[in-house]
């Protein structure tokens, strides 16, 4: 049952629906170990963030186990969710792009126009991120506030709500999954850091400079979450968005040894 290539819309979820398809017909048996991200996004035709998407998904719905350092394996499930649940949460990678594509321009043009007032609910905001230790409840709090803040500073209701709604869905459980595996506090200080220069473009009334900055943080943030999982040798950033171009071949699965070797292997037991 070979897979097949996806198309571009929510790639994450259709690498799922294959993958957790080869599980239920037996192609990787329960205590198996799945291809690399590497491997199963060159044979899929994805990037390897929509691979990472697709695993995060499968863990949450409990058909996998990640162990970092040593792979992804198939786990016999207690009780399975229902695939369904998927179709109703977006993915980690699409939410930070999309933040990413639409608070940098709510960053530029508060640059424009923020007062005073303005600055010291962001600065306030920062302030509260900067007492805090993360990961944990208050941080994400104070920082929903200053992204937040910063959309208020436009004067627009709906860009507040909606920037509030997509910072909510780092609440959700795929979010949830990938942070407790790559956010720590030195990611949380190397957050700070992007945050104050966000607030410091903002508070020279620099608008391109505001715009980088915002596009730097959340372009960062994906390739934290980006990260390898630690078995296909260094971490490293990620940052390609690939797209299915044709039909890949069938994950491989690892070779038995050869009769040669498991005589030579014999052998040398025996002495």
């Amino acid at each position: 049952m070979p897979l097949e290539a996806v198309e571009a819309r929510r790639l994450y979820r259709q690498v799922a629906d294959q993958l957790r398809s080869l599980i239920d017909s037996g192609e990787y048996a329960v205590g198996s170990r799945l291809p690399t991200e590497r491997e199963l996004a060159e044979q899929l035709k994805v990037s390897r963030p929509t691979v990472r998407e697709a695993l995060i998904a499968l863990e949450v719905e409990g058909r996998v186990r990640i162990r970092v350092g040593s792979g992804i394996y198939v786990i016999e499930p207690a009780a399975v969710a229902a695939p369904a649940a998927a179709a109703v949460i977006e993915g980690p990678f699409e939410l930070l792009r999309a933040r990413e594509f639409l608070e940098s321009a709510i960053a530029e043009q508060a640059a424009r126009v923020a007062t005073k007032d303005d600055l010291a609910r962001i600065d306030a905001s920062l302030l509260a991120m900067e007492n805090v230790e993360h990961p944990g409840e208050a941080s994400m709090v104070h920082d929903r506030a200053f992204h937040v803040a910063i959309a208020g500073s436009l004067g627009n209701a709906v860009l507040v709500r909606v920037v509030g709604e997509l910072f909510d869905q780092r609440l959700n459980p795929y979010f949830a999954k990938l942070a407790h595996y790559f956010e720590s506090p030195g990611t949380w200080r190397t957050a700070l850091d992007e945050h104050r220069a966000v607030r410091d473009a903002i508070a020279a009334h620099d608008p391109d400079a505001a715009r980088k900055a915002m596009r730097d943080h959340l372009a960062r943030s994906q390739e934290r979450f980006a990260q390898n999982f630690g078995v296909e040798g260094a971490a490293g950033p990620v940052s390609d968005h690939g797209r299915a171009v044709r039909a890949p071949a069938k994950p491989s699965k690892p070779k038995p040894a050869s009769k040669k070797k498991r005589a030579a292997g014999s052998s040398a037991r025996r002495r």
